[in-house]
């Protein structure tokens, strides 16, 4: 069975544009999350990916939020996670990319 992943823009919140991604990021979504993330990071001044439906994230889903991040900073934009828990919230941390990434527990923390 293909993992699937859904993403959607939904809303501004404090001048942040909310880029929401649900399911699984891994090998298998993995390129479909960074071309998605790509292209809105580098039209959007401040992104934040919504993570808070997001059941699990592999090394490749690590390296596409890494790509994402140096892009914006490349480009002088912000690019930050929010909602983040469990398991992806534990892998996140664990890798220290909670600190590259300025993570914030929900979107309320915009």
């Amino acid at each position: 069975m293909a993992n699937e992943v859904v993403q959607k823009e939904t809303k501004w919140e404090n001048g942040w544009l909310v880029w929401s991604v649900e399911g699984r990021i891994d090998i298998s979504t993995a390129d479909l999350v960074y071309q998605s993330g790509e292209e809105i990071v580098g039209r959007e001044e401040k992104t934040v990916l919504d993570m808070s439906k997001v059941t699990y994230i592999s090394s490749a889903g690590l390296r596409v939020l890494l790509r994402l991040l140096k892009k914006a900073k490349k480009e002088g934009r912000e690019f930050t996670v929010a909602g983040a828990g469990g398991v992806v919230e534990t892998v996140l941390t664990d890798s220290n990319m909670d600190t590259l990434l300025n993570m914030r527990k929900s979107l309320d923390e915009l």
